[in-house]
């Protein structure tokens, strides 16, 4: 009876003002779906009445669903639809989640164009990156949130503790658009492992430096290192092609994974165009090509294909998360008894004509925001802020207690037996970055790894640098750079891959590179981030 005096009224209503605005013309009825839109918010607005959301669950008393746009899990045994944690944390706020998830490993490739069309049918979005140029929220997509912060009292809060975080995520307008998670920047970064078995049966120690890596790989090439009688099937190095730049860059004093970076004197540099250390980088991985130390199909290795062969003891030498060393690599080996000696170890960086580090993470990570076409605004930014609480947070770093932990008599936790096991832990919804805005924990971490693992973390983090820090674009910058930075990565990747596998000779055709990337503009692009890099500098003073 209540829905339908709402209907008769809001008809009557939307008839009457039409009639009142044609001129005398002839009016045209609404839409049922027009009508139906109206009657839910009118109705929610009604159910609603003196409910007041402070930042607690529930964040509604009439309930309603959103429909969130996000990515799947990394692990591909893992539905994070079905996760307990994020079950809770959608039950606690009254709220029910209609998910559209894109796959993880091409989650930027799908979203791009969906989100350039500018016809997303979601609440919320998980945006492909960071929007370091503005192009997303310039387009008008997403609702500046500072606008609804009266309904976002736990994310004001952490804005508030983290004026860093709070100046990256201020857009050039002054407004902010999203909310954000939050990665460990310096702990459990992607670095350099080993299988320690296979070490100790070459008798050797971890390489310090490329000379010693390429003695070392060709040991395990040309000897029956997993004991089976047979020299062949050994695979000396497994490292995604994603991660050589992580790897061996620092080596050449490269920080080719932020791409932009300054030298001793503060000048801008795009590391891939760097004439002498950039050859020389790509002289290095040629070699390696050639003496099939780095795999003939090294651009289609996955995770996957690598927990594959570790798990049949077929390689010694991987590159990945530090997460990956005990919960991933090691665990899969057939003689890993818990301890660092059978174990796949992580060691200090590789060192070449330039002492070699480890590029860190911005903290912030997982940017979601709220569609301006959404007709219900006001929930999708409530959630955000549910899904941004501390309550919450200890929930994506720990679950819950009695499953997942448990509290010792100091007061300090401990994952609960089942929770070790990472596959369950995972399916449980630990961190579920993918689709919520979680912030990672070291504690959390340490005590989730093997005791090894976390003394070995501990030990890496001195050399983990600082990456490109997050500076938005001025709207002049980021109309130059969304003009010509697609097809400047494109020419480097492409490029790259070709005078690895020699497809294109370094002698006679990379100078003809260089010259290309300056006919993209490269120049200009330099010159923005020499600005951005002489702003944030002065921010940091101060000035």
């Amino acid at each position: 009876m209540k829905k339908k005096l709402l209907t008769l009224m809001l008809a009557a209503a939307m008839t009457a003002g039409m009639l009142a605005g044609c001129g005398g013309g002839v009016a045209t009825m609404p839409s049922t779906e027009t009508v139906d839109a109206a009657i839910e918010s009118a109705q929610a607005k009604a159910d609603d009445s003196g409910f007041t959301y402070t930042g607690e669950a529930p964040i509604t008393k009439s309930g309603g669903t959103l429909k969130i746009l996000a990515q799947t899990s990394n692990y591909s045994n893992v539905d994070i639809t079905k996760a307990p944690i994020v079950l809770k944390v959608f039950e606690e706020a009254g709220v029910d989640p209609d998910w559209q998830l894109l796959d993880f490993n091409s989650y930027e490739e799908a979203i791009t164009p969906m989100l350039s069309a500018g016809n997303v049918d979601a609440d919320i979005i998980k945006l492909p990156d960071n929007d370091p140029n503005q192009i997303w929220l310039k387009s008008g997509m997403f609702v500046p949130l500072d606008e609804y912060f009266d309904y976002m009292p736990n994310f004001t809060k952490w804005l508030s503790e983290n004026p860093v975080q709070k100046a990256e995520l201020t857009a050039e307008d002054g407004h902010i658009y999203y909310v954000a998670g939050v990665n460990l920047a310096y702990d459990y970064q992607p670095c350099l492992m080993y299988n320690q078995v296979w070490l100790d049966k070459a008798g050797m120690k971890a390489p310090e430096t490329l000379d010693e890596l390429v003695k070392l790989l060709t040991y395990f090439k040309e000897n029956d290192m997993n004991g089976d009688g047979k020299t062949d099937d050994e695979i000396p190095m497994s490292v995604a092609a994603e991660f050589l730049p992580y790897m061996f860059g620092p080596a050449f004093g490269l920080d080719l994974v932020s791409g932009y970076q300054a030298d001793q004197d503060g000048n801008m540099i795009f590391a891939a165009a760097d004439p002498e250390n950039y050859r020389a980088y790509l002289d290095f991985l040629r070699d390696l090509y050639a003496q099939g130390l780095l795999e003939m199909e090294y651009t289609s290795i996955d995770r996957d294909k690598i927990i594959e062969r570790m798990s049949n003891d077929l390689t010694g030498v991987a590159f990945d998360y530090s997460w990956a060393m005990s919960m991933m690599y090691s665990n899969v080996l057939p003689y890993y008894d818990g301890t660092e000696k059978t174990a796949f170890v992580g060691v200090k960086p590789l060192s070449g004509t330039h002492e070699g580090f480890y590029v860190g993470r911005n903290s912030l990570s997982g940017m979601f925001g709220v569609n301006s076409d959404s007709s219900q605004i006001e929930l999708a930014v409530k959630f955000l802020d549910y899904a941004m609480s501390e309550h919450c947070q200890d929930y994506y770093c720990w679950g819950f207690e009695g499953e997942t932990y448990t509290v010792n008599a100091d007061g300090s936790r401990s994952y609960t037996e089942q929770a070790l096991d990472n596959d369950w832990l995972q399916q449980f919804g630990i961190n579920p970055a993918f689709v919520l805005p979680a912030q990672q924990s070291v504690e959390a971490t340490d005590i989730l790894v093997a005791d090894w693992h976390a003394k070995i973390n501990a030990e890496l983090r001195q050399y983990v640098v600082d990456p490109w820090p997050m500076i938005y674009a001025t709207t002049d910058e980021s109309d130059t750079v969304n003009l010509y930075n697609e097809d400047i990565q494109t020419n480097v990747n492409e490029n790259a891959t070709a005078f690895i596998m020699g497809t294109k000779d370094l002698n006679t055709e990379f100078d003809g590179y260089i010259n290309g990337l300056d006919a993209l503009n490269l120049g200009e692009l330099v010159q923005i981030h020499q600005n951005q890099y002489d702003r944030y500098l002065k921010a940091l003073k101060g000035e």
